[in-house]
């Protein structure tokens, strides 16, 4: 990205803020999308370590415990996903805007909820602990292992969210290398850790959890020391978040509401795969263990486009920020174009390696005839899922937030009266063909709310 000047002349486009323009380029969005992408793809990782460390102690009780509380984190802290997305769309307008400060204030609120929501979360461990024993009902081996890893890994809330704001914070100024170092941080600090506790020192599915605290802890204070430097170290950062300004009640009303309207939407989204899931499981074990290979192959697939739609969030944040508007549809233009290419590139993928992938990932035969009858309707997602991911993006960094959390909950209708209508007469083909239709109608609805208000964004 090149900027050509100072504040230009607004050429009727905004009487009442300047003009900041500059070029978007092909190499712009790949700065940010493949660090990106290499980051989201190592998050798995994890798991398979955590899973195989705990498995290969050979007690299933243990194993049990561990996934239903990696399950109930991932829910918990994909509804504070808010952190990361927020935090980078203000992020990248404050710094189109040229205005860095106003980024730094923006972190430091996001960093304050992370950690004040943190402590909530300690401080509720037992009735939150009872809530989710008591929606998921495990078996008694599997509840006392649940109740232990709960009560460890609960002491990572805040370290975690403090990371979802400095992630957002580094891939709102399209420092995605630092992000993607970050990440990689984690997770390595993770498995070393999970493998030392575990068959080190003996501490079982604790363990586990221990080194999931630890190595969020070490990423928190890696990044905070970062965000202190490139401010110009603690004292100067401490004198530049102005307590008036941080506690700003238009700034923060902004934020809770962009927050609110993210949750909404990522619960919705939870909602979706797990009515996709739900409905696969009545249908019998095959027929959801199949499914299941085939959604991991969507989530794998996920993780390049994710890497795109974080592109286009930076690129489309910091264009309405600098009140630019051939930037930002410069921007979306390149991610929908690259987006055709890349996601063209994940279905032939799909295509050629995922009989291989199925045949890895089970040995039961009438499990692998599902999965490979159903094959070339996952591995069109690249294609149909593409523009839901860019004008996610899109949104996110124009901070749309009523767009969409209202293209969310209409997608999420539209596939739910699809299942309803396709998955009777057509069996698990029309469940699948329901999934194509929410992916393409969140495309077409978040790009007509776009559109709807794009105007009103650059005046």
């Amino acid at each position: 990205m090149t900027d050509l000047a100072e504040p230009a002349p607004s050429g009727g486009l905004s009487p009442s803020r300047p003009t900041y323009p500059f070029e978007v380029r092909s190499g712009d969005i790949f700065r940010i999308a493949l660090p990106a992408s290499v980051a989201f793809i190592t998050e798995p990782l994890v798991g398979l370590v955590d899973i195989t460390v705990i498995g290969r102690l050979g007690d299933a009780a243990l194993l049990g415990g561990l996934v239903l509380g990696a399950l109930v984190f991932d829910v918990i802290f994909a509804l504070a996903y808010f952190l990361r997305l927020g935090t980078a769309g203000l992020t990248a307008q404050a710094i189109g805007a040229r205005d860095p400060r106003d980024a730094l204030m923006h972190v430091s609120r996001a960093i304050l909820v992370a950690v004040i929501a943190g402590v909530i979360l300690i401080v509720l461990t037992q009735p939150l602990l009872w809530a989710s024993t008591a929606i998921m009902a495990p078996a008694p081996g599997v509840a006392q292992a649940f109740a232990l890893y709960f009560s460890v890994r609960v002491l990572t809330a805040p370290f975690s969210l403090i990371n979802y704001a400095l992630l957002g914070w580094l891939y709102g100024r399209a420092n995605a290398r630092t992000g993607m170092a970050l990440q990689i941080l984690i997770h390595g600090v993770n498995i070393v850790l999970n493998i030392l506790f575990v068959f080190g020192l003996g501490w079982g599915v604790a363990g586990t959890a221990f080194a999931t605290v630890c190595a969020n802890a070490a990423a928190a204070l890696v990044g905070l020391f970062l965000l202190a430097r490139h401010f110009g170290g603690v004292r100067r950062l401490i004198g530049l978040v102005v307590p008036a300004e941080l506690l700003d009640g238009a700034a923060l009303r902004r934020m809770f509401s962009l927050s609110r309207d993210i949750t909404i939407r990522s619960a919705a989204l939870m909602a979706s795969y797990a009515y996709f899931a739900a409905v696969g499981s009545r249908a019998g074990e095959d027929v959801l263990s199949g499914n299941a290979i085939l959604m991991n192959m969507l989530m794998i697939m996920a993780f390049f486009l994710d890497g795109l739609a974080q592109a286009a969030e930076q690129l489309s944040g910091k264009a309405v920020g600098a009140n630019w508007l051939p930037a930002f549809d410069r921007a979306l233009r390149l991610s929908m174009g690259w987006g055709v290419l890349i996601g063209g590139a994940l279905t032939a993928i799909a295509f050629a390696g995922g009989p291989w992938l199925i045949d890895l990932m089970t040995t039961s035969e009438p499990v692998r005839t599902h999965a490979h009858f159903y094959l070339a309707l996952a591995a069109l997602t690249g294609i149909t899922g593409m523009p839901a991911f860019v004008m996610d993006g899109v949104v996110s960094g124009a901070t749309l937030n009523t767009v969409m959390r209202n293209g969310m909950l209409i997608a999420l209708a539209v596939f739910l009266a699809s299942a309803l209508l396709l998955q009777p007469p057509l069996g698990n083909t029309g469940l699948w063909l329901a999934l194509h239709i929410f992916f393409i109608g969140r495309g077409v609805i978040l790009w007509w709310g776009m559109e709807r208000r794009k105007a009103s964004l650059f005046s």
